[in-house]
């Protein structure tokens, strides 16, 4: 079992990437410590709006669609799947106790329709900092910098756990 991933799944990566691509920043596998000593580590996690995404895995997480029994040590296999979905309830229960909004979506979910699933459940979240600007055809979305208006509203910038980006210092020749 050493060679199964669990972080960087190409469903996750797929999902991380199209995220990625419509502007939105957030942590991956980010190590959340809720009340009671849990720790639960969301593939996807939108510190700021606390919002919080699974990409589950069809036979890891039994899926009622696509999840199969092994047939060999069916006495090892059988336990440990029912563990997993059990330990992912106690998980969702104890992120919606610590005001998080669990997005949970399995593997063979189509691309479009996990990122409209996770782009329709920040958009329910009021992302706490600037306020934001209106955006084309009514639609509020933040402002960048330059002025210009995200039309997907698509930008989390008021993530206190995003490290602001920045430049290498510049060097000045004339003291070497």
């Amino acid at each position: 079992m050493r060679a199964n991933r669990r972080t960087d799944t190409k469903p996750e990566l797929a999902l991380r990437h199209a995220l990625h691509r419509l502007g939105y920043r957030y942590r991956k596998d980010y190590r959340l410590d809720l009340d009671g000593g849990r720790r639960v580590r969301p593939d996807i996690a939108f510190t700021a709006r606390k919002v919080a995404v699974f990409v589950d895995g069809c036979f890891w997480h039994a899926c009622p669609e696509h999840g199969s029994r092994p047939r060999a040590n069916e006495w090892y296999w059988g336990p440990k799947l029912i563990k997993n979905v059990e330990r992912d309830r106690i998980n969702d229960a104890a992120l919606i106790l610590a005001g998080w909004t669990v997005v949970r979506l399995w593997e063979h979910v189509p691309l479009d329709e996990a990122v409209g699933t996770v782009v329709t459940a920040l958009a329910t979240i009021a992302a706490p900092g600037p306020a934001t600007a209106p955006g084309p055809a009514g639609l509020a979305g933040p402002a960048d910098p330059a002025g210009a208006v995200d039309p997907a509203g698509a930008v989390d910038p008021a993530d206190p756990a995003e490290p602001p980006k920045r430049n290498p210092p510049a060097t000045d020749d004339s003291l070497g």
